[in-house]
């Protein structure tokens, strides 16, 4: 089998708008994550510290969410059109591991 018909390492090209907010996002989240770190760093209460924590969790939910989301209405929606139903049992599959 050659290699360009294997799907093992699939890509996505982005708008450069969807680029852009998807960076926003994980700099926003990063930003999040080294607070947190600080906060473990300089002794923060324990609450205070969770509390940051939840904020970082639904941050990383929203950007799943909204990767999801673009990837149902591009991706998923494409090979459905083209026939490849394969891509149902990926996106359940992906939408299961999401849900853990």
């Amino acid at each position: 089998m050659e290699s360009q018909n294997c799907n093992c390492h699939k890509t996505k090209e982005r708008s450069p708008e969807e680029y852009k907010c998807l960076i926003h996002r994980l700099n926003r989240i990063e930003g999040q994550i080294r607070g947190i770190r600080g906060m473990v760093e300089k002794s923060a209460y324990c609450p205070d510290i969770l509390a940051q924590v939840a904020a970082a969790n639904a941050a990383l939910n929203a950007f799943s969410r909204e990767l999801l989301a673009e990837h149902i209405r591009t991706c998923v929606a494409r090979d459905v059109r083209e026939g490849r139903q394969e891509t149902l049992d990926e996106l359940v599959a992906t939408i299961q591991k999401l849900m853990k």
